[in-house]
C-alpha cells in the first residue's frame, strides 16, 4: 500500500473507494512539512496504513470529509486556529464526529493534556513522537474506531431487520394483538359480545381465472383487494384474511366499538360502489357479493411460526351464509345487523331465506344511508 503526502486536499474519491475498509487511514493536519515527512517515513514500512497530509487548517475539515480517516493527527498550534478549535470542528461534522483525534504538541505539560482531552481529543503525543509509539497509538485508536463502525453497522442492519419484521407482523395481526404477542408468550383468545363480520366473494372469478394469464390474474386480484384494504383502513375495520377470491373483515375487535355495524355497513356500500367502478376501469364483467351479520365471536391467534388472527363462532358462519345466499352486486344482511342499523339506512326486505345449517332466516338487502 502506497503511503503518500499531499499539500492540501486528499486523493480522489475513486482512490478512496479502492482502499480496503480494514486499513488505517491517517490524516495529518500540521503546517510543518517536516512533520509530514517524518510521519510519512514512519508509516511507509506498514502496509496497513494509508496516509494523507493537509497543511491548511481552513481546509482540514473538507479534507477529512473527503478522505474519511480512521484517525486524525492534529497539530496543537496552527497559526490563527489552534488545535482545540480544530477538535470542535471535527466533532461538529457527522463524518468525523467519532473519529479519534491525537494531538501533536511540542510541550508535555499536564494542564495542556487535560485541556485537550476535555475538549474532545482522544490522545496526546509530544513532537517529535517516538516512531514505535506513533505507530502503536495510531493503530490502537484506528482499530477502536473501526470496531465501533462495525458495531454501528451491525446495529443498523439489525434495526432494519427489526423494522421489516415489525411491518410483516402488523400486516398479519392487528397492532394491539401484535404488541401483546411481542410482550409475552401467551395464548391470545378473547370473547367479544358484539361485532359485525363481513364476507365478500367475486362472482364469475373462477371462470375468469381459467382464461387469463397468471400475472394478469394476480394483478386483478391485487387491484381488488387493495381497494378493499383501503376501505377497511378508512373505516377502522380489521381485515382478517383472504381465501382465494374471498375476503373477510370485522369491526368491533380487538378494540370494542359501539358502531361496529355502521362501520361495516359503510365499508360494504363503498366496497360495492368502488368495485363496480374498478371493473369498469379494468374492462371486466365481474360482480361482488357481500354478506354481513352481527353477533358474538371468539377471536385469537393460532400458530407459532406462521401466525394467523382468526374468528370463530356462529356469527362467522351466518355472515358467510349471508354472502353465499346473497346476490351479485348486493349487500345481504341478517335481521340482527338490520336491527342495529334501522332508522339510519335504507333496506329492501328479502323475506325469509332457507339458510344452510340455520333453517329459515329473515334477511334484507342494504341499499345505503338515508
Amino acid at each position: 500500500m502506497d503511503v503518500r503526502v499531499t499539500s492540501s486536499l486528499p486523493h480522489s474519491s475513486s482512490d478512496t473507494n479502492a482502499t480496503p475498509p480494514s486499513v488505517h487511514r491517517v490524516l495529518l493536519v500540521d503546517d510543518q512539512k517536516l512533520v509530514a515527512a517524518f510521519v510519512r517515513r514512519n508509516l511507509a514500512a506498514h502496509p496497513d496504513f494509508v496516509f494523507e497530509y493537509c497543511g491548511d487548517a481552513d481546509a482540514a475539515t473538507a479534507a477529512a470529509e473527503a478522505f474519511q480517516p480512521t484517525v486524525i493527527l492534529q497539530d496543537l498550534v496552527m497559526g490563527a486556529i489552534d488545535g482545540l478549535e480544530m477538535v470542535r470542528r471535527y466533532r461538529a461534522i457527522p463524518g468525523t464526529a467519532a473519529v479519534p483525534v491525537i494531538m501533536l504538541s511540542a510541550t508535555a505539560e499536564g494542564a495542556v493534556k487535560a485541556q485537550l482531552l476535555e475538549s474532545g481529543a482522544n490522545d496526546y503525543l509530544v513532537k517529535p513522537p517516538n516512531e514505535v509509539e506513533l505507530v502503536a497509538r495510531l493503530r490502537v485508536h484506528s482499530e477502536a474506531y473501526l470496531r465501533l463502525m462495525e458495531r454501528n453497522a451491525a446495529f443498523a442492519a439489525l434495526e432494519v431487520e427489526r423494522e421489516k419484521s415489525e411491518r410483516l407482523l402488523l400486516n398479519i395481526l392487528p397492532p394491539a394483538i401484535a404488541q401483546r404477542l411481542k410482550a409475552r408468550d401467551e395464548t391470545i383468545a378473547e370473547s367479544y359480545a358484539g361485532v359485525t363480520v363481513l364476507f365478500t366473494d367475486l362472482c364469475g372469478f373462477t371462470e375468469f381465472s381459467q382464461h387469463v394469464e397468471p400475472h394478469r390474474l394476480v394483478e386483478v386480484l391485487d387491484r381488488i383487494f387493495t381497494l378493499f384494504d383501503h376501505l377497511a383502513a378508512d373505516h377502522g375495520i380489521e381485515k382478517i384474511k383472504t381465501i382465494g377470491d374471498a375476503y373477510m373483515a370485522v369491526a368491533g375487535l380487538p378494540e370494542p366499538r359501539a358502531d361496529h355495524a355502521e362501520a361495516v355497513a359503510d365499508m360494504a356500500i363503498g366496497l360495492r360502489d368502488g368495485f363496480t367502478a374498478l371493473m369498469e376501469d379494468l374492462g371486466l364483467d365481474l360482480k361482488v357479493r357481500i354478506g354481513i351479520h352481527s353477533g358474538p365471536v371468539v377471536a385469537g391467534v393460532i400458530g407459532r411460526h406462521k401466525f394467523i388472527y382468526d374468528l370463530w363462532g356462529d356469527t362467522v358462519n351466518i355472515a358467510s351464509r349471508m354472502e353465499s345466499h346473497g346476490q351479485p352486486g348486493m349487500v345481504h344482511v341478517s335481521q340482527a345487523t338490520r336491527d342495529l342499523l334501522e332508522g339510519r339506512y335504507e333496506f329492501v326486505d328479502r323475506g325469509e331465506v332457507a339458510v344452510k345449517g340455520k333453517g329459515m332466516m329473515r334477511t334484507s338487502f342494504l341499499l345505503g344511508r338515508k
